[in-house]
């Protein structure tokens, strides 16, 4: 029980004890790894209010000071980097070169935004008056409430933090109570940095309870959230009693266009890419596919091939025994249960199991790479998102058939085409209503981008400079000449 004392919370510079903790497992053996702090609404006060205290000054350093921080803090990361990789393996199941990746791209975005700081730029405007000069310029919001998800928690604190420090802001992060070990151990990094005390925050514990005392508090500025439909909906409920920007990027269900002119064998080899990578669990995965009559059989032949050969296990204990494994296990038993029913339900409706189609007999949290066939429009899996390493087929006619499928649909955030027609992808590019389109290459974007959906898949965006305008707000002054 002394780990208890290596994760408490992190309140204006100083590490805080809880009166009651919550179990971390691993989801690839599913034994507790340790106790965290079950923080409470008092904790989420506390925390706004060391944020709110610090945010004057903060703001008052110029950017490239604020910037300067940011790069100690990416400093810091790849000092630590095989400890971080090492525990985002066993708390999330992630494959250790998968989290080994994590952590280098949560390192390379503080860079990368830090770099931003002589680039924010304001406006100047054309006045109608004689003599007068109208300037528009980007404040911060205050205090920002950044609450993670679970598939990627490490790179997450990137995303929402190093936005929102470098324009000015204090933030006040939450992580997921299935992978919160990570951020605990990133609050301790930050103590090798010059970051003063209330502009980082952490409070852990379940999102029931803080989730809601982070986006109702009259001085937070910002709710930035990664999650599903339904806690997004919640979030804006709750933000709403103050009238509180949200940023919200939601669910997917990336659909996959396959021409008949498509390269098979590439895309073949991209369409598992983005779909057994995290075991299926992000929201940018190919979740449906749409595939050509003309080349149907041929594709599904060599995915189904392609699918059976993946391997899967526990992520932590291969990488030590020097083996290399596909994919890990999903976050907990109650995702293999959901996406056992979502298969379950289409296999009664006709469609064919191709491979795989069950939770495999031991122990973790695993389900195998499915790939099932003659999937209708009506199955939950071309609907609902799967999370899991499950790609329901469907096969079209021609483009029209296909580009109409993938937008029926009440989410938006990412799609694909794998095409050698130049007309065709950039049809597709400008036809499909999702935030991203690739052409011939896997689901991921780069943090130079903008990562947004539309429809139900979010609100605002994340990365480049759009991502980092989100944490600021207008600030217009005229001037008139006396």
């Amino acid at each position: 029980m002394s780990e208890l004392l290596m994760c408490q919370n992190y309140i204006n510079g100083e590490f805080v004890n809880s009166q009651s903790h919550l179990d971390v497992f691993n989801p690839a053996d599913g034994y507790i790894i340790t106790q965290v702090p079950n923080g409470t609404v008092s904790d989420v006060n506390d925390a706004v209010a060391a944020a709110k205290a610090a945010q004057h000054a903060w703001s008052n350093k110029s950017a490239v000071e604020r910037g300067a921080v940011l790069h100690q803090v990416a400093d810091q990361i790849r000092i630590n980097a095989d400890s971080f990789a090492r525990t985002i393996s066993r708390e999330q199941g992630k494959i250790m070169p998968l989290a080994q990746m994590e952590v280098e791209f949560a390192a390379a975005y503080f860079d990368y935004t830090a770099e931003w700081a002589r680039r924010l730029e304001g406006e100047v405007i054309t006045s109608d008056r004689p003599n007068e000069h109208m300037f528009l310029r980007y404040k911060p919001i205050g205090v920002v409430a950044g609450i993670l998800p679970w598939n990627f928690p490490f790179f997450l604190i990137a995303r929402k933090m190093a936005p929102a420090l470098l324009t000015g802001n204090t933030i006040v992060i939450k992580p997921s109570q299935d992978t919160p070990i990570n951020a605990h151990t990133f609050a301790k990094i930050l103590q090798h940095t010059d970051i003063p005390d209330g502009v980082f925050n952490l409070v852990s514990g379940k999102g029931s309870t803080l989730g809601p005392a982070l986006s109702r508090h009259p001085d937070v500025g910002l709710v930035t959230f990664t999650g599903s439909i339904a806690t997004g909906r919640s979030i804006m409920k709750d933000a709403a009693e103050n009238i509180t920007k949200v940023n919200l990027e939601l669910g997917g269900k990336a659909p996959v266009i396959i021409m008949a002119d498509a390269d098979i064998d590439l895309t073949v080899e991209k369409v598992v890419a983005s779909r057994i990578i995290n075991s299926g669990q992000v929201c940018n995965c190919a979740e449906r596919v749409y595939v050509q009559d003309a080349v149907k059989d041929e594709f599904l032949d060599k995915i189904a091939k392609a699918m059976s050969n993946i391997t899967f296990g526990n992520g932590i204990s291969a990488h030590d025994a020097g083996q290399e494994i596909d994919m890990g296990p999903q976050i907990n038993a109650k995702a293999v249960t959901d996406i056992s029913a979502m298969v379950e339900s289409a296999r009664a409706k006709g469609a064919e199991v191709l491979t795989g189609g069950q939770a495999p007999d031991q122990e973790g949290s695993f389900y195998q790479p499915t790939v099932l066939a003659n999937c209708t429009d009506d199955m939950s899996v071309m609907r609902d998102e799967i999370f899991g390493p499950v790609l329901p087929v469907r096969a079209i006619t021609d483009l029209d058939e296909g580009i109409a499928l993938a937008n029926d649909s009440i989410m938006g955030l990412t799609s694909s085409i794998f095409t050698t027609n130049l007309n065709s992808a950039m049809r597709a590019s400008r036809e499909l209503k999702f935030g991203e389109t690739y052409v011939n290459r896997e689901h991921g974007e780069a943090f130079q981008g903008f990562h947004a959906g539309v429809r139900q898949s979010g609100l605002g965006g994340a990365d480049g400079k759009h991502g980092l305008y989100e944490f600021m707000e207008t600030h217009v002054t005229y001037i008139q000449e006396t």
